[in-house]
């Protein structure tokens, strides 16, 4: 192992032939130390020696006697949970703030295993209209946690400058000569596209282009804007980066979900006072999202 060289978590996983969230638990519960660079975590190649040589393994279970974490986790594609984690590193200066880049459904399951602490998500529910709640509720069953406003935004199509195909509503997808580009399973953009399709009673073989699959909204929006999609599923912010036309759909609550127990407890007084801080808030503002209710508790279980 060369000295001096670094890891991202994704590499270690490779290397031990674990799964990337089997190396954020060990880095949360401090088995493995890392360091942010940027949006990046890194971890020393002498600390994964130190690691292995320690007899370790991956998959071992994190002690049940340890109380304090050295590090926790924050997952969520956003940029807005970039800013709150640059908050909160100015306030919990002897914990160790990390991000994980995971869509809504991936972080929550990873919560659920105790990998992740804060979680961003915008789920919608085809059945009741609503956001994140009813996918929390299942997907965290017989846990005790909180669900807090964040911001809410706009989301719609991209479509081609000028939109020459008219791709307007949910059923033009299925139109003649319509090419999608989708978003990976358990994304919110993709749940809130099967949601839509089954309520308009679109079979998804009939959408062209259902099965390409991209992991970001500006790998979306780049697609269209290249003329490799006519189409593709989004929020607003992205397609001012890009040049595509924006068709919105609806208005979207993108919340934060956070375990309720002892550990926690003092984490989430700061992330509610932070939410509501107005320079925080003035600072989330300016990315063009509603910050309406921020950090107020809308469900507790």
């Amino acid at each position: 192992m060369v000295q001096n060289e670094s890891y991202t978590p994704e590499e270690i996983a490779n290397l031990l032939k674990v799964s990337k969230l089997t190396v954020y638990d060990l880095i949360k519960k401090g088995e493995i130390i890392a360091y942010r660079v940027g949006r990046q975590m890194r971890v020393e190649a002498e600390e994964l020696q130190r690691y292995k040589n320690r007899g370790q393994t991956a998959n071992t279970p994190p002690k049940q006697t340890e109380e304090k974490y050295s590090s926790f986790v924050i997952s969520g594609l956003d940029t807005s949970l970039d800013i709150l984690t640059r908050a909160l590193e100015g306030k919990l200066l002897e914990r160790q703030v990390l991000r994980s880049y995971m869509g809504s459904m991936d972080s929550l399951i990873a919560m659920y295993k105790g990998q992740a602490d804060i979680v961003g998500t915008h789920l919608l529910d085809g059945d009741t209209m609503e956001y994140n709640i009813p996918y929390v509720r299942k997907l965290l069953v017989s846990q005790s946690f909180v669900v807090i406003r964040f911001i809410q935004r706009q989301v719609g199509f991209y479509v081609a400058e000028g939109n020459e195909k008219q791709i307007k509503t949910w059923e033009d997808l299925k139109n003649p000569g319509v090419v999608m580009v989708n978003r990976e399973p358990g994304a919110g953009a993709r749940v809130l596209l099967d949601e839509n399709l089954r309520l308009a009673g679109i079979n998804r073989q009939e959408v062209k282009g259902y099965h390409q699959e991209l992991t970001s909204h500006i790998a979306v929006a780049s697609a269209v804007a290249n003329g490799r999609a006519d189409v593709g599923i989004g929020i607003e912010q992205t397609a001012k980066l890009m040049p595509v036309d924006f068709i919105p759909l609806t208005t979207e609550s993108y919340d934060l979900v956070m375990l309720k127990d002892m550990k926690n407890t003092k984490l989430m007084e700061y992330v509610i006072s932070i939410l509501q801080d107005d320079y925080f808030q003035e600072e989330v503002r300016s990315l063009g999202y509603d910050i309406k209710e921020m950090g107020t508790i809308i469900y507790e279980q």
